[in-house]
């Protein structure tokens, strides 16, 4: 491997900031070179901004980054000056967050997305690298747009889906018509800890706003195809999903009670068999985020749990147990993903190194 990457990390003081700054600290294929945040914290030293908001828990603030002076987000000349690409994770409303990816994108600095604002442009991939790593090959129709030759946004879908969704990848040649969903999100998907949130103690929320709408629709983009004549990704339009979100008491890691309905009649030792058997090209190309064994399917009844399996391979990986017939639907099933690894820096992470091995980002 050549020299490493040097990458900014915009919004690098939120929680999912501070997740990335973790896990890229000993990256082999990137560097954190810069840090940006808002007007209030440029001008810092990173270490002495976030000493007493740090969030990852006994994870040490990286020693490499500590001393990196904060930049302003919004000044895009000084901070692409700097890097090759960034991640995104900056808190503002969707508007400003679109502004200011794509000011990032036209200085020819690729942007790999956290956020939800560009979500929904139809140019923009929202990858899960295991799934729809070809929704990449729409970046070129999206840099016509942009009138760049480098620049792009890239983005991650929410952490909400990620539960059950790489499960209805795993199945759908037996062709899924049919999903409800109900999950039971952790605290940290709200940016805090469990000690910062006195109202989750000991409580159930039965709202997150707008979690619901983005766990219906935004598996059917993943799911959907590059049409080359709209330039543009065009989503599926099945299985229709249904579903509620709840916020409890936990600080990493969503759960998911699933439900689903098929065309076909899978036995469910050829529903197991597929989800074991599942991998995609971040396993081949051996990107380093990406997890060996990317589903596991759980016999215990009692399992999956937050508290043995929330960090099966890293965070990266998916757990499924529970799996059994329905009375209403065909089957059902208990989910869990790891909501700031994968459901949000570190499937960021790994997006960046499918774009990296596929030529779509490198050295300025």
């Amino acid at each position: 491997m050549s020299a490493k990457l040097k990458v900014g990390v915009i919004g690098a003081t939120g929680m999912v900031g501070q997740r990335f700054i973790t896990l890229l600290a000993n990256h082999p294929w990137f560097e954190v070179t810069a840090v940006a945040a808002s007007k209030h914290s440029a001008g810092k030293k990173y270490g002495e901004a976030v000493k007493d908001r740090w969030k990852m828990g006994t994870t040490p603030i990286p020693e490499n980054v500590k001393d990196l002076t904060i930049l302003d987000a919004e000044d895009v000349d000084k901070v692409a000056g700097q890097v090759d690409f960034v991640f995104s994770a900056v808190h503002m409303d969707k508007d400003a967050i679109r502004q200011l990816e794509d000011e990032y994108a036209k200085h020819e600095t690729p942007v790999v997305s956290n956020n939800s604002a560009h979500r929904w442009t139809p140019d923009v991939p929202m990858v899960v690298p295991e799934i729809n790593p070809d929704h990449i090959e729409v970046i070129k129709y999206q840099r016509e747009r942009l009138g760049t030759k480098h620049g792009f946004v890239a983005v991650k879908p929410n952490c909400s889906i990620q539960s059950y969704t790489p499960a209805l990848a795993a199945w759908m040649k037996f062709e899924p018509t049919q999903a409800l969903a109900c999950t039971y999100q952790a605290i940290s998907g709200a940016g805090k800890t469990l000690e910062g949130a006195p109202e989750i103690q000991g409580n159930v929320i039965p709202y997150i706003p707008g979690e619901e709408k983005k766990s219906e629709d935004e598996p059917l983009k993943i799911w959907g195809h590059v049409d080359d004549e709209k330039k543009a990704i065009v989503p599926a339009q099945s299985p229709v999903i249904t579903s509620q979100c709840l916020r409890v008491p936990v600080l990493y890691g969503h759960t998911v009670a699933a439900f689903v309905n098929f065309k076909q009649n899978p036995s469910k030792e050829e529903l197991i068999k597929a989800l074991e058997d599942y991998s995609g090209e971040p396993q081949k190309l051996g990107l380093p985020s990406a997890p060996k064994q990317f589903i596991q399917y759980l016999d215990d009844d009692f399992r999956p749990q937050v508290r043995y399996d929330v960090n099966f391979e890293h965070g990266m990986g998916i757990s499924i147990g529970r799996l059994r017939e329905d009375k209403l639907f065909d089957w059902k099933f208990v989910g869990l993903s790891h909501n700031t690894a994968r459901g949000a820096a570190g499937g960021a992470i790994e997006l960046a190194e499918l774009l990296k091995a596929k030529g779509y980002i490198e050295a300025k």
